[in-house]
């Protein structure tokens, strides 16, 4: 019996002989994304010109193959819709024409279109993650830990179901795992209670994302097509390009790692403050694309909810927003992605102004996640999913008891203005390896920390030097 687990490892047992030929983790799951994508949707019946057939492919061999297989990916680059996003600068990275065949071979021996739609998808999605896995540093950057995004979907309780026009986005789709889990809760709430025609519609028209880089792009359009997704992810930049007008019930995002855009700031005039920030601007985009009493879940490092401009953008979204509730990750949970990045989820509802804001500390005396001994589960979450409440926009009934160990508090919004809006500032529980003297963190850890302080620090002081020198002027 041909299962998920057997598809990955023989897939994946096949990259390591690439491995030897140059080829990286990320090129391999592209190649084979071309490969798949290609077999998969002659199987489902689509038109593909005939020169660029399945068929015709695995016919050639020797250096033929190699060049046929190249003028192949710039042909189908040239199609519209989904084939043509599929292969939009699509490359070769074969130099020797044998692997390209027993890649072919591999692919063609399974009967893919003998296999259940679950099988298909959770292969590939596990091709994803082993990829993300044992990648070079930072290709986590296009995939977040598949449990945390279940537990952020479990509360935002995205349902197309809600009316006809219903749009979910991820403006920082990479690998497509939110607009999937999206996806996924949905069918786990409606079972078979769904007329096909309105499943139809939510597949077509409920899904959209933006994605900066060609290749993530490709396999979330492909990560979404094997679980039968028509998603609208477009190629492009967010924060730089101007607003392009699209409006959205449901944001669930996780922007890139890093403070550093472009090193300019956007010349947008929907974004109050001008920074080179790109968490920051994000969050600004995000205010930009909701809908009135749409809602907004966003992951974000701890050192972008302080500094003034922080300060600055966090003010304007509590003043537009009810920014209701902060869930602190435990340490290590990008682990293995981006090791040493501490990190938060920010909900927020458009609207009606933060009264105040609720925070689940679910790091402080966790022991930190590591690959094999202590991997991210859903208990992780359990209990602050619990606390978050049935309401969608942070509204049910909430109490501080509801947590065992005090890891849920209420902090007003005169709370969080005395603390100039610097959200990491509301720490309440004592952090018992540092009282001991253990645990202080890895050294890139430390070093993050340290750089994000002094940059603060420097800041306020250039900020007190110019008032300074305004007074003398007068």
């Amino acid at each position: 019996m041909v299962t998920q687990t057997n598809i990955v490892n023989k897939l994946w047992g096949f990259c390591h002989v690439l491995r030897h030929d140059g080829m990286d983790y990320g090129d391999y799951v592209e190649q084979l994304t071309y490969l798949l994508f290609l077999k998969m949707i002659e199987e489902k019946g689509a038109v593909i010109p005939k020169e660029y057939s399945w068929d015709v492919l695995k016919s050639k061999s020797g250096t033929e193959l190699i060049d046929f297989y190249s003028e192949l990916l710039r042909g189908l680059a040239k199609q519209e819709g989904l084939l043509g996003a599929i292969f939009s600068e699509a490359l070769s990275k074969f130099t020797k024409p044998v692997n390209l065949k027993r890649l072919i071979d591999l692919i063609d021996e399974i009967d893919w279109s003998g296999l259940g739609i679950d099988v298909k998808a959770q292969a590939y999605e596990g091709l994803l993650e082993k990829s993300a896995a044992e990648g070079k540093k930072g290709a986590g950057q296009f995939f977040t830990p598949r449990i945390l995004i279940q537990s952020i979907v479990n509360v935002m309780k995205p349902d197309p179901r809600v009316s006809k026009d219903f749009a979910i986005t991820d403006p920082a789709a990479g690998t497509g795992g939110f607009l999937l889990s999206a996806y996924e809760w949905f069918l786990q709430q409606t079972g078979d209670a769904i007329n096909r025609d309105d499943l139809e519609r939510i597949k077509k028209n409920t899904y959209f994302g933006t994605e900066l880089v060609a290749r993530p792009r490709r396999l979330a359009l492909m990560n979404l097509y094997l679980h039968g997704i028509t998603a609208n992810i477009r190629l492009g930049d967010s924060i730089y390009e101007p607003d392009h007008g699209d409006r959205y019930d449901v944001v669930l995002t996780n922007p890139p790692f890093g403070t550093k855009g472009a090193n300019q700031i956007p010349e947008r005039q929907d974004f109050t403050v001008g920074t080179s920030n790109k968490q920051l601007n994000f969050i600004q985009h995000i205010l930009t694309i909701l809908k009135p009493g749409g809602r907004a879940a966003v992951v974000l490092p701890d050192n972008v909810l302080f500094g003034d401009q922080a300060g600055e953008v966090f003010k304007i979204l509590m003043q537009d927003c009810n920014l209701h509730t902060i869930l602190r990750l435990p340490n290590g949970t990008f682990t293995p992605y981006s090791q040493g990045v501490k990190a938060n989820v920010v909900f927020f509802t458009k609207g009606i102004s933060t009264e105040n804001v609720w925070i689940y500390d679910a790091r402080t005396n966790v022991p930190g996640i590591t690959k094999n001994d202590r991997p991210l589960t859903h208990k992780h979450f359990e209990e602050f999913e619990k606390c978050y409440g049935e309401n969608a926009n942070g509204q049910s009934s909430r109490k501080e008891s509801e947590s065992k160990e005090n890891r849920w508090k209420m902090f007003t919004i005169k709370q969080v203005k005395d603390k100039n809006y610097k959200l990491d500032s509301f720490k309440w529980l004592k952090d018992d390896d540092i009282e001991n003297g253990e645990e202080i963190g890895e050294p890139e850890e430390l070093i993050t920390d340290a750089l994000s302080e002094l940059k603060e620090a420097t800041n306020s002081l250039e900020k007190i030097y110019a008032e300074l020198e305004n007074g003398t002027d007068k």
